[in-house]
């Protein structure tokens, strides 16, 4: 027996989430049923991160357990085969057989896309969510800078999540504009249940000016969810790349 570690891709549009689920496809069960496809074997894989319905990954990572003799580096094109186009293994290797991806330090890093014009551009409407309401790039790197760091992020987690503490550490949090397009990037050592959106909701609403930049010390100190801005859009989220202590940053 041998575990196997995959790099997973895919466009979340069309699945309800990564875990499985009894009221739709989800990537686990998609992949799950092209492994068992492949090996003959009943498997069924553990993933790092389970992204929400219609969330993106450019880097999510899940590992199995097989007896099939294929190396492990040639399972990536084998899955391919039998996967939909939404959804693309991007590397594949063996590893230990106590790796486990939830149960490592990790360095995980999201962006969200926004669209801030006048009208939408179809070609973004899957992966972007879009405002014609006019964003302060600038006002919403001064509302970032409070929230890099170690800090009780309790207002910024959906309510009800069960988790053993809500302190988190942002390493970096970066809001670019180019053209139309505004992305926030952010990085830290993990997240709680819709943290990263409803962090994009909260700068938005800094953006539009209906709350001043230093706002989000008061939201922080409240731990109170309620105090912080609305969950932006799962569609414009997209889990970038989940690194894992010892392990080099993609290029």
């Amino acid at each position: 027996m041998k575990r196997i570690k995959l790099v997973v891709a895919y466009d979340g549009t069309n699945y309800q989430g990564w875990q499985i689920q009894r009221n739709g496809e989800t990537i686990e069960s998609m992949l799950n049923r092209a492994l068992q496809s492949l090996t003959g074997e009943p498997i069924r894989v553990m993933g790092a991160s389970r992204t929400d319905s219609g969330v993106h990954a450019l880097g999510n990572v899940a590992v199995f357990d097989t007896e099939a003799r294929m190396p492990g580096d040639k399972f990536s094109y084998a899955l391919n085969q039998r996967l939909p186009e939404d959804i693309r293994i991007q590397a594949s290797c063996e590893v230990p057989g106590d790796f486990h991806p939830r149960y490592q330090e990790t360095v995980k890093t999201y962006e969200y896309r926004i669209l801030n014009r006048e009208f939408p551009l179809p070609s973004c409407r899957l992966n972007t969510y879009f405002t014609y309401y006019t964003l302060d790039v600038d006002r919403m790197c001064q509302a970032a800078a409070f929230l890099t760091g170690e800090h009780d992020f309790k207002s910024f987690c959906a309510a009800g999540a069960q988790v053993k503490t809500t302190i988190r550490t942002i390493y970096d949090l970066q809001i670019r504009k180019d053209e139309d397009l505004l992305t926030i990037r952010i990085t830290g050592n993990g997240f709680l249940y819709n943290m990263v959106r409803i962090i994009a909701g909260t700068l938005m609403k800094v953006g539009t000016g209906e709350w001043e930049p230093e706002y989000i010390e008061e939201i922080l100190k409240a731990k109170d969810r309620r105090k912080a801005g609305p969950t932006a859009p799962a569609k414009g989220l997209t889990l970038l790349e989940i690194r894992f202590l010892g392990e080099k940053s993609a290029p």
